[in-house]
């Protein structure tokens, strides 16, 4: 059987990252090199990161809102229109996203 070649991987993170990940991995019974070797695998297998990547609390879509956060941006953003203030949609649903 022919050796598997190895390569090096090199990599900067913050200390509390790396030691809380540890303590996950090594709870569960996986090297970090181990991890990181499936990390690559599933990078391939999807042709990208295998999760999805996008900011938390911003919203693409008003289909996005859970009715009953709509409801209450939209009656906030009435309440305030009626006392004479404008506002817009983005200052209207800033807390409830």
């Amino acid at each position: 059987m022919t050796p598997v070649k190895t390569a090096n991987v090199n990599v900067r993170i913050e200390a509390d990252i790396k030691t809380q990940a540890e303590k996950i991995l090594e709870a569960i019974g996986i090297t970090q090199s181990a991890a990181i070797d499936m990390f690559y695998r599933q990078i391939i297998l999807n042709r990208g990161i295998p999760f999805e990547l996008k900011l938390p609390g911003v919203v693409n879509s008003i289909n996005e809102i859970p009715s009953e956060m709509l409801d209450k941006g939209l009656v906030q953003s009435y309440e305030k229109a009626q006392a004479g203030n404008t506002i817009s949609l983005d200052e209207a649903f800033e807390d409830l996203v």
